[in-house]
């Protein structure tokens, strides 16, 4: 499909900006490796070989009874009395590059926990014995998960309030406006920390709660760009034509409000990112145990002695954000009528 005049200056602009270009291809490379962490960082082999039958547990659990052990549970692949059970049988198993889940406990430290990166675990492990590497590659993708569903579903409902109150104006406009005042000065943190003495947070529960507050980013520059259009002269006489209200709010009006949207939903992505970090961080974020960058600055501020974790987390945070405002900063020049490719 061949893109229109108007697209392909926005593209060529986009790669003329070279940092924001290769931040893109960067950004995209890590979080595709994040979204199959599993295959990459896991306690469980990829494929398994044991009396000619071939197992795949890092897709399925096979209890330790399959491999001649006693127990009915799930096998524990890192016991050296189950690699010696596969053994017996010929058998033998391919590992991921780092053989540690986010949760999986290394017992063979030699020293109190966190212990420094080594050779085993090449960012060290933190005060649970737990590599640092393999939670931060979880965190990454959860972290940009909860930013890219946040981003999407809460530009929808703002791009759409933002479209009414601009299109229709009046009294919807004035009631919409002073409802918008209201509801953003609401403390989000407070009522964050209330209801997490209610219950337990998970990521729907702090997504569905940052989204009653984070639709409000984008409302403003599209009613702007509504209350502006609505009386061109297409606009009146695509009334004057009986096309109905909703028609001309997605074929004529949204498209111009969209090119304002689209240049500032990389940044809201970062705000979005950012603030699942600051509520692990305070401890108001994801459920204990469950791989976050916030809680590995925690451990970091806690285990001064173990500057690894301090140092790890915040170099990831700034090059995942850096990455992400070189990214905003390409698509702002790619839609800026003023700059031209020659």
């Amino acid at each position: 499909m061949q893109m229109s005049p108007l697209n392909t200056r926005r593209w060529q602009n986009f790669r003329r900006n070279r940092r924001g270009y290769w931040s893109l291809w960067i950004f995209a490379l890590l979080f595709v490796v994040s979204l199959f962490a599993e295959l990459v960082a896991n306690d469980a082999p990829l494929l398994l070989r044991y009396d000619g039958q071939y197992y795949f547990p890092v897709f399925r659990a096979y209890p330790e009874t399959t491999f001649g052990g006693d127990f009915e549970t799930e096998a524990k692949y890192r016991d050296p009395f189950v690699q010696e059970l596969i053994a017996e049988k010929d058998g033998w198993m391919l590992w991921p590059p780092i053989r540690y889940s986010y949760r999986t406990i290394n017992y063979d430290l030699g020293r109190p926990a966190p212990a420094p990166p080594s050779a085993e675990n090449w960012l060290g492990t933190d005060d649970q014995g737990r590599d640092v590497l393999a939670r931060l590659i979880y965190g990454f993708r959860i972290s940009v998960l909860f930013g890219l569903i946040l981003t999407a579903v809460s530009s929808v409902i703002g791009v759409a309030a933002g479209a009414v109150q601009g299109y229709f104006g009046g009294l919807t406009d004035l009631l919409f406006q002073r409802f918008i005042e209201i509801w953003s000065g609401l403390p989000v943190l407070y009522l964050l920390i209330i209801l997490a003495s209610i219950v337990q947070p998970n990521f729907w529960w702090l997504l569905g709660i940052m989204l009653l507050f984070s639709w409000m980013s984008l409302v403003g520059v599209v009613r702007a760009e509504f209350l502006r259009a609505r009386n061109f002269g297409y606009v009146r006489a695509a009334r004057a034509l009986g096309v109905s209200d909703a028609a001309i709010m997605a074929r004529h009006l949204l498209p111009n409000a969209m090119v304002a949207s689209l240049t500032l939903m990389p940044f809201i992505l970062t705000g979005s990112i950012t603030t699942l970090t600051s509520l692990d961080f305070l401890g108001f974020g994801l459920p204990p145990g469950s791989p976050s960058l916030g809680e590995l600055l925690s451990q970091g501020k806690t285990n001064i002695q173990a500057p690894w974790l301090g140092i790890t987390a915040f170099a990831v945070l700034a090059i995942m954000l850096s990455l992400l405002i070189f990214v905003g900063e390409a698509v702002r020049d790619a839609f800026d009528p003023r700059k031209t490719f020659r």
